[in-house]
């Protein structure tokens, strides 16, 4: 029971980084602004939030923190696509490539400064209950914040006039303008919302799932998110669906390694990204479901003047 109890958790740790930046990318998608540059706003908000932590001492200044520099990366990715026209996956792919060189010049300093884990934040009498109760109640306060989260965007989405607005912007935005609606302003603020969760996902790395930091850290979790928003066919709680798919496919080959299964462990570590290619490959074979789901606009360039 209790091997089964730690398996559930490390999926639910292994599945955490991943919810945080799918659901900033899907909100990001949905305003019609296709930003590849998820790995580097998540090792961005890995070495500052750990940074910030270990300078100051307490994960309530870096954590956002972490979201700040994730902010930060994404406005500089709005400012290049959304204000002077560049190309988005163009932009979006040069982003991680400043991420990681960035990451890596700031959190020089920091390998292997030892750092405590977040605290989980056990609930008495519930906590304790063989199995649920640690998966359950017994989770540090970024787990629920990441469920939270979910709920949270997808009530923004269904039930409010911005989110509906949001996805007006996505559709259309000719359109969306002609009714008065800011749709550079609202496809920023996307962005820069996109950026934020990435950024809490990368610190969540390195102050929880991980409590060190090391250049590269997010080993490719950032295209993993950007997958997952296709997976979910762009609606929320698929992406907590395969968010915790992935994470249990990347418990899955350490556990496999662990117990000593003759596998070479370069191809047990392959096994997370070869699912994500395969989900891609199998997903994209229903194109009428990919074109119905979709923004309309996703990644084309919109200019009220032009």
């Amino acid at each position: 029971m209790d091997i089964l109890s730690m398996i559930l958790m490390s999926v639910v740790a292994a599945a955490t980084p991943l919810l945080f930046a799918g659901l900033g990318e899907l909100v990001t998608e949905k305003a019609g602004v296709l930003n590849l540059g998820v790995e580097g706003m998540m090792l961005m908000g890995a070495v500052i939030g750990f940074a910030v932590t270990a300078v100051t001492g307490t994960a309530f200044l870096g954590i956002p923190a972490a979201a700040l520099a994730g902010a930060a990366m994404a406005g500089l990715f709005a400012l290049l696509t959304l204000n002077l026209l560049a190309n988005q996956v163009a932009t979006g792919l040069a982003l991680t490539l400043f991420g990681v060189g960035l990451s890596s010049l700031i959190g020089q300093d920091f390998v292997g400064t030892p750092l405590d884990r977040l605290p989980q934040l056990d609930i008495p009498g519930l906590s304790t209950v063989p199995v649920i109760g640690p998966v359950l109640f017994g989770q540090d306060a970024l787990v629920y914040l990441s469920l939270l989260a979910v709920g949270g965007v997808v009530w923004f989405l269904a039930r409010t006039r911005a989110g509906l607005v949001l996805k007006a912007v996505g559709e259309n935005p000719a359109a969306a303008h002609r009714l008065g609606h800011s749709v550079l302003g609202v496809r920023w603020l996307a962005v820069l919302f996109g950026g934020a969760m990435s950024g809490i996902g990368g610190a969540y790395l390195s102050l929880a799932y991980t409590p060190l930091w090391a250049e590269n850290m997010t080993a490719g979790r950032g295209w993993i998110a950007l997958a997952l928003v296709v997976f979910a066919t762009w609606r929320p709680g698929r992406v907590l669906l395969g968010a915790y798919l992935f994470g249990g496919v990347t418990i899955a080959q350490l556990h496999a390694q662990s117990a000593g299964i003759d596998i070479p462990s370069q191809f047990m570590s392959m096994l997370p990204y070869v699912a994500t290619i395969l989900v891609l490959v199998l997903i994209s074979r229903d194109a009428t479901r990919i074109r119905l789901n979709a923004p309309a606009s996703i990644g084309k360039v919109f200019h009220p003047g032009g």
